[in-house]
C-alpha cells in the first residue's frame, strides 16, 4: 500500500462526548468517556482502540484465508484491554488480548497452519499498537479447538 493520510474529525458535543466524523459516506459515531468523567453515551477511546485492533486482526485473518480460497465465515473476535497505572502512576492500556474464532471447524480449511503463522504480520493496526502495548492473539475454530495459543507481540518501552 502506498502512503496515505487518514483523517478523523472530532467535534465536542458536551463534556467528554464527541461527534466523531470519518468523512465521506461513513456515518459519524458518538464517543464518550464512561462515568464519572463522561456519561457513557458512546464507545470510549479504549473501546475504540480494542475495536480497531480486533477489526484489523479479523480482516487480516479473513484476507489470508481467502487468498487460499477458503471460507472461514462467520468470524468472531473479542478484545480485552487491561487498563491500569504505569510506573509514573498514570492510567494506561497495559496489555491487550484478542481472541478470534473461525466460523467453521479447522478440518474444513486448507493451508491453515501457514495462515495462522503469518496473518498477524500483515495487520497494520495491531503491529503499530503492538510497538507500545503487549498484544496477545489466540485463534480457535468453530468447535472451540485451540489453533493458535496466545503469545504476546514484542513491544517497545512506553
Amino acid at each position: 500500500m502506498s502512503d496515505e493520510l487518514v483523517r478523523v474529525e472530532l467535534v465536542q458535543q458536551a463534556d467528554y462526548r464527541f461527534d466523531t466524523r470519518f468523512g465521506g459516506d461513513v456515518p459519524a459515531v458518538l464517543t464518550d468517556e464512561p462515568p464519572p468523567l463522561g456519561s457513557g453515551q458512546g464507545p470510549s477511546p479504549v473501546q475504540l482502540l480494542c475495536a480497531a485492533v480486533g477489526n484489523c486482526l479479523s480482516d487480516s485473518l479473513l484476507f489470508a484465508l481467502r487468498k487460499y480460497k477458503q471460507a472461514p465465515e462467520p468470524l468472531r473476535c473479542s478484545v480485552e484491554a487491561q487498563v491500569g497505572r504505569n510506573a509514573e502512576g498514570r492510567v494506561r492500556v497495559l496489555a491487550m488480548q484478542a481472541r478470534l474464532q473461525l466460523g467453521v471447524p479447522a478440518a474444513q480449511l486448507q493451508h491453515l497452519d501457514r495462515v495462522l503463522s503469518q496473518f498477524e504480520a500483515f495487520c497494520t493496526v495491531t503491529q503499530s499498537v503492538g510497538q507500545g502495548i503487549a498484544i496477545s492473539t489466540e485463534v480457535r475454530d468453530a468447535e472451540g479447538a485451540l489453533l493458535k495459543p496466545a503469545a504476546p507481540l514484542s513491544h517497545g518501552s512506553s
